[in-house]
């Protein structure tokens, strides 16, 4: 009932104004987009920034490559992919309150909270089943695509990467602009994969999902310091540990015991003076891949935030995997979009940058352990041969581009990204915390890609790699080497890329296996030819 009416209210121009936080410019008409379009309705009420209330709320989404249309009355068999009530808040701390888009926190419900609506596990936009989801609002991102971005660039080589989709929002019958409905780093099988935690035994030990944060939030405070870059402690700054699943009026003593131990003994290892020692050292505490991925990601944005805010951290049971993992979390303020703390420089490491938070007074300062992460040789050498294995995959400059390039396609295709322009009008001005104030959409991408190609530069130098070096054995150039590689050098070396007597597959004598017969058919083949 409130869509038909709302929708009504917005086609015809009488769009209600209370303040829940209107955009700018309350008159802009959707009326069909390549983007899913979602319907929120709170039937008036404030949505507030801590305590949930109830809204209703139904998605349109008719698939890639078709149009989706405001009109539900006028376009009735549309393809609907969630319609039911949410339990929703704003969330954020920068993204609120600097932002006068602001972003959202639902839980999917199975009827309103006020007839004892409890959490629901639903599959939204493709993304799998779960009850806990976030509308990310981009504002000071003009771009609208550096979390997404940062999602999919990690996504092939951490185990966890959230996923998001673009979306057009229309709130109580005012058309609100371009979000993210994305997933929250959150357990779920189809998110971090943790056991709730028990009270002995294997149960104890896992999982749990904690958060380096401020302390606006109940924490447990570290007891080491964070370090200057030539490793001298900031004695009157703390490294806090915010409780995120189980949260911390939900755990029991012996679980905060625990997990305040695990801690303990991680950074221990880390403040040892053998903490190199491949047995007893940090590698016994932490997954050394997963904080090389990490490292990899914040510093190829040079996020101001990165490692010390939103820096989420996990753990699963001793019996699965006993080492801590970090996920990505919040990088609207990476790849060159800020203007605070050195954000907009390609040629610097963020894991540096404490002495200068430190001037500017800041509480929330970067973790020593990444001091000592980069004081050794070995995890160095390790993150200069990852880095080689990014830039020959999705790394690669030309499909780094083509990424951006495809996302600025779907936010520009059909209008999405005029109309929230519209909404909230701000190109030619300076929105906290830019560094680049861009004219319009396309200077603003043309912004970002010129940051990412210096950034690639000044890291390759950095790292030691050669973006010309080819990879031995790579006859496609893809990157890899693989059976395409044994394919394509077989087509060189017969030059019957085309004849019959090549399936073009290594498994010559087309057994279902590549062996010494294939070996065997290949000779027979270049005698022949």
């Amino acid at each position: 009932m409130f869509f038909a009416f709302g929708v009504f209210l917005a086609m015809a121009g009488y769009a209600q104004r209370w303040d829940n936080y209107l955009p700018d410019n309350t008159n802009v008409r959707l009326n069909e987009t390549n983007l899913p379009i979602v319907f929120l309705d709170v039937d008036g009420n404030m949505i507030d920034r801590y305590e949930r209330i109830t809204a209703h709320m139904k998605i349109i989404d008719n698939g890639d490559g078709q149009l989706n249309y405001a009109d539900t009355v006028a376009h009735p068999d549309q393809r609907i992919d969630y319609d039911g009530y949410v339990a929703i808040r704003y969330r954020g701390n920068t993204s609120f309150t600097s932002s006068d888009k602001k972003p959202y926190s639902f839980r999917t419900l199975d009827k309103a909270l006020e007839d004892g609506g409890v959490k629901t596990k639903v599959k939204i936009l493709g993304m799998g089943k779960d009850n806990n989801w976030a509308m990310l609002a981009p504002y000071s991102d003009k771009s609208m695509m550096r979390d997404l971005l940062a999602f999919e660039l990690s996504r092939p080589w951490m185990d966890y990467a959230p996923h998001g989709k673009f979306c057009e929002m229309i709130l109580d019958g005012t058309y609100y602009g371009v979000y993210i409905m994305c997933e929250v780093v959150s357990k779920g099988k189809k998110r971090l994969n943790l056991d709730d935690p028990g009270e002995q035994g294997d149960e104890l030990t896992g999982g749990y999902l904690l958060e380096v944060d401020r302390t606006d939030e109940e924490t447990y405070t570290s007891k080491y310091h964070p370090v200057s870059k030539t490793g001298t402690q900031y004695r009157w700054k703390y490294i806090n540990f915010q409780y995120k699943s189980p949260e911390y009026d939900e755990m029991t003593d012996s679980q905060l015991n625990y997990i305040h131990g695990a801690i303990d003994a991680m950074e221990d290892a880390f403040a040892a003076s053998d903490y190199t020692d491949p047995v007893n050292g940090y590698a016994k505490y932490i997954d050394v891949q997963s904080f090389m991925d990490y490292q990899l990601a914040q510093e190829f944005a040079h996020n101001v935030d990165g490692y010390r805010l939103s820096c989420k951290i996990y753990k699963h049971r001793e019996s699965v995997d006993d080492r801590f993992k970090l996920v990505l979390w919040d990088f609207n303020l990476g790849y060159g979009n800020s203007d605070y703390y050195n954000g907009w420089r390609t040629d610097s490491w963020i894991y540096q940058n404490n002495d200068l938070l430190n001037q500017n007074g800041d509480s929330q300062l970067i973790p020593f352990w990444w001091y000592k992460l980069n004081k050794d040789k070995n995890y160095t050498a390790a993150l200069k041969a990852r880095w080689a294995a990014y830039r020959r995959s999705n790394f690669r400059d030309d499909r780094l581009m083509n990424l951006v390039d495809s996302m600025a396609t779907v936010l520009t295709s059909n209008g999405a990204e005029t109309r929230n322009s519209r909404a909230w009008p701000r190109w030619g001005q300076y929105v906290w915390p830019n560094e680049y104030i861009a004219s319009n959409y396309e200077d603003e991408v043309a912004y970002l890609k010129s940051w990412l190609t210096d950034r690639l530069t000044w890291m390759d130098e950095q790292l030691g790699y050669d973006p010309t070096a080819l990879l031995t054995g790579d006859v496609t150039g893809d990157g890899k080497v693989d059976v395409a590689d044994v394919n394509a050098a077989i087509n060189i070396i017969l030059k019957v890329k085309n004849s019959q007597d090549y399936p073009g597959s290594a498994d010559i004598s087309d057994d279902g296996k590549v062996d010494v017969t294939d070996v065997n058919a290949i000779i027979n083949l270049i005698l022949r030819s």
